[in-house]
């Protein structure tokens, strides 16, 4: 009778469901369902890397999954040469980029949209659709309406490209390589075929032809399906979920779960074989636990892990050493796949008893697959096979388990996953800052400070300009994303000598990713914690949280690096620039020169830019210090004063700093009512005003007036040290 079963339903299906209706229908008639099956498809990784393999199925998407795909198309890499500044001092340099495109086919079957996109498994687009590379990119969902890509017809010709419908691709257009080192990475994405979990119902219902009625209600979230024939997709599902076939009338069913009963065999439907009038109506068996393996292993799509492979474990009781390892290309929380691997295992357990019993006439409606109840014993009992001898018919029977597969507590793992934060505009912070190095600066130090609005931010392009536009170049890119925000508070003037305790000053970040951190006192005279606010460098070792992005500044070192002259007149939204070397990209630029650079990031819908003019801190001399006035014989002055040196931060071994210009030489200038009335200059660090001159500027109608001393270098002169002096009281 099962033969004559299997035959009619061979015959109503065609080709390869026909093998596998007959496979699963036989499974369920010789028990072979109960052991393991060979793999019938693709392995559950092989949909995380990338091919381009002539036949390579692509797998039909249901739900969300991660998917590799299959290059359908390239280009051949395209080479980008420029020319870019080289740095301070330094000559420009040819720089080669590189970048391709190319076609991906990702589903066998339309999909709605992509989500995130990883490189190398390091994320190149976000949730939001924020690319973290360079690239232009589409997505066709594959319907049987949808046009050839423009850009592939631009390269093969309108006659030579297919539209590829009923598949669903992305395209890459010129897609910078340089960030993967100049080759094209492995890519996998994030197919979303259907918002919200599919139940198997709908993935059956796609996959086979007409004439089956399908009752599955599990749920799953995604599904990729890679099997190259129907049969082999129903056997990479009958693997972890099973399927039940079964005949009603003129339809075959096939359903996962939750069947009715389709009769209730009584103690008076049951009856004794012929000539055996003793004989037992009902027989029983049970095969010995060890039958069952001692543990299942499931690998799976682990959704909170990026879709990366997981895998979940379940033991029965008593113990042993047999293992079997089942591959399930779904997208699953642990929970959900832990369920599926118990439900795959009680039913394994259940199917150890079975039953014969001998039936009245009644039982022939039923047919191989439905199920029965049977008095006196408890549960589900599936109809395995009909068999008729001596006029009596006889039923066998496999218990079947009664647990629905309910989500279970489990645990993925820590998962170590890809941040997928935004990147916002780009924003840039122009500095023209002292020397910060060993040794004498020959260049002014320039350099370009910048971050984004928010913290996925990486990085820009920059263009320079010193022409005010009309002749723009390229410099490179930014360095590191910087610490960079504004001071909310305008900083209190301050005093160079020893630490302020005084004032502090309150700074506000864009977005959390940026913060401060306090410092000891031996780390500030290390270095730590410098940073620019408005013209003054500072130090500080206490950086307060407030909340909202902001900290408080205070412990401060005021007029760092020679900037004391900056430390009053501050106002309250002046730009704030944390002082660290990996952050800074430095600009090539000469002295006295009016700066404009460009910024461009993946997240800016237009060009940023800054400006500034190089003054050449780096260049100027640290002005003279200490400056003081003696009365001088003759009855003028004599004024005095210390030298410092670009080349001498500390005075580490009690001698004078060295001098870091080509020689020694100071301009002195006398001013009255903002007018310079009398110059001179001198080789030492004195200069005597004598009486006779003081007289002559008298007479022309000074009186008081303002003396200034600079150091005049080898590139500028420094700014000036300055005192008033009563010329008619002297």
């Amino acid at each position: 009778m099962a033969t004559l079963v299997l035959g009619a339903i061979g015959g109503l299906l065609a080709g390869g469901i026909g093998r596998a209706a007959g496979a699963i229908i036989g499974q369920q008639i010789d028990g072979r369902l109960f052991g393991p099956k060979p793999a019938s498809g693709p392995r559950l990784t092989d949909l995380t890397f990338q091919s381009s393999s002539y036949g390579a199925p692509i797998p039909r998407i249901y739900g969300r999954a991660r998917v590799a795909g299959s290059v359908i198309w390239a280009t051949d890499i395209a080479e980008d040469r420029r020319r870019v500044s080289g740095g301070k001092g330094r000559p420009k340099q040819t720089v080669y980029s590189y970048s391709a495109s190319f076609a991906v086919a990702l589903s066998a079957r339309p999909a709605g949209r992509i989500g995130r996109i990883w490189a190398d498994g390091k994320l190149l687009r976000g949730e939001a659709g924020d690319f973290k590379t360079q690239t232009g990119f589409r997505f066709h969902t594959g319907t049987e309406d949808q046009l050839p890509d423009p850009l592939i017809v631009a390269s093969e010709g309108a006659g030579n490209t297919p539209a590829y419908r009923g598949i669903g691709y992305a395209v890459f257009e010129d897609f910078q390589l340089e960030p993967y080192g100049n080759r094209i990475p492995s890519i996998s994405f994030e197919v979303i075929a259907d918002e919200g979990a599919v139940t198997l119902g709908t993935i059956l219902a796609n996959i086979l032809p007409d004439g089956f009625s399908v009752s599955a209600n599990t749920q799953l979230p995604g599904l990729a399906l890679a099997g190259e024939s129907i049969a082999s997709s129903l056997a990479q599902l009958n693997d972890v979920i099973s399927l039940t076939l079964r005949e009603e009338g003129e339809a075959l069913i096939l359903a996962d779960s939750g069947m009715p009963t389709d009769m209730i065999i009584g103690r008076e439907d049951m009856g004794a074989a012929r000539g055996d009038q003793g004989g037992a109506r009902l027989e029983r068996e049970r095969a010995e636990v060890d039958t069952v393996p001692a543990r299942l292993a499931l690998s799976y799509f682990d959704i909170s892990r990026d879709y990366l492979e997981g895998q979940q474990i379940v033991a029965r009781a008593g113990g042993g050493l047999r293992e079997q390892r089942l591959s399930f290309p779904a997208s699953l929380g642990a929970g959900d796949a832990k369920a599926l691997l118990s439900k795959q295992l009680a039913k394994m357990l259940a199917g150890r008893e079975r039953v014969s019993v001998s039936v009245g006439w009644n039982a022939l409606g039923l047919r191989t697959g439905q199920h029965v109840a049977i008095e006196g014993l408890a549960g589900q009992w599936r109809v395995e096979q009909i068999l008729f001898e001596a006029m009596v018919m006889k039923l066998r029977l496999v218990r079947l388990a009664s647990a629905a597969a309910l989500a279970q507590a489990a645990d993925s793992g820590r998962p170590v996953l890809e941040i997928d934060a935004l990147s916002g505009f780009t924003f840039l912070h122009l500095l023209d800052l002292p020397w910060l190095g060993n040794g004498v600066a020959t260049a002014p130090s320039v350099f370009v400070a910048a971050a984004g609005t928010l913290a996925g931010w990486r990085s820009a392009a920059l263009l320079q300009s010193t022409d005010g536009g009309a002749f723009v170049e390229e410099v490179g890119s930014t360095a590191l994303p910087a610490t960079i925000g504004v001071a909310i508070t305008a900083l209190p003037d301050g005093f160079e000598y020893g630490f302020d305790e005084r004032n502090s000053v309150e700074v506000e970040f864009p977005h959390a990713g940026m913060a401060l951190s306090n410092s000891d006192d031996a780390g500030l005279l290390a270095g730590r914690n410098l940073a620019l606010i408005g013209d003054e460098l500072i130090q500080f070792g206490v950086a307060e949280p407030l909340g909202a992005n902001r900290f408080r500044l205070a412990h401060l070192l005021r007029g760092r690096r020679g900037s004391e002259w900056a430390m009053a007149g501050h106002q309250g939204g002046e730009q704030f620039t944390l002082i660290e070397e990996d952050s800074l990209a430095p600009v090539a630029v000469p002295y006295a020169t009016p700066l404009t650079i460009y910024g461009s990031g993946i997240g800016d819908s237009a060009e940023i830019s800054a400006n500034l003019t190089v003054g050449g801190r780096s260049l100027e001399p640290l002005s003279p210090v200490h400056l003081s006035r003696a009365k001088a014989g003759d009855g003028g002055l004599i004024l005095n004063w210390v030298r410092r040196s670009r080349d001498g931060w500390r005075w580490a071994d009690f001698v004078d700093a060295p001098l870091a210009e080509q020689a020694e030489l100071y301009r002195v200038a006398v001013s009255s009512n903002g007018t310079v009335i009398r110059t001179a200059e001198t080789t030492t660090t004195h200069w005597h005003y004598d009486a006779a001159a003081m007289a002559v500027d008298v007479a022309l109608g000074a009186s008081i007036v303002s003396i200034g001393v600079q150091q005049i270098g080898t590139y500028a002169a420094s700014r000036p040290a300055t005192l008033t002096h009563n010329l008619i009281q002297n």
